[in-house]
């Protein structure tokens, strides 16, 4: 029993604690590396949309994160110019570094 009260109170404890903080020096890094800033930027458009764009598109929608980390990971098919193109997945399998440059993203 002692067990199941220990649960829940870390459960309370998480649900009241403010979200982890976000690394940017971590995702700016990761985003240069993963080859991010020649089609996109944080805020001016490139041939990819900026993150303010993407962030404005996402906000307030409850799927807004796990659609960006699948985005990010699954190197979906996007148009560019009028063709068809695979977008690049993130050079990482790193799923807290994934979140993170998700949550830099939104947070523009």
């Amino acid at each position: 029993m002692k067990k199941g009260w220990m649960l829940v109170v870390g459960l309370c404890a998480a649900a009241v604690m403010p979200a982890q903080a976000q690394d940017v020096a971590a995702a700016e890094a990761l985003l240069k590396k993963s080859g991010c800033m020649k089609c996109h930027s944080v805020s001016a458009k490139k041939e990819g949309p900026s993150f303010k764009e993407t962030a404005a598109k996402y906000k307030g929608k409850p799927d807004a994160q796990a659609s960006l980390v699948k985005h990010l990971i699954t190197s979906p098919k996007i148009k560019v110019d009028g063709k068809e193109e695979l977008h690049d997945a993130l050079k990482t399998k790193n799923e807290a570094e994934i979140k993170n440059v998700v949550a830099y993203i939104l947070s523009r």
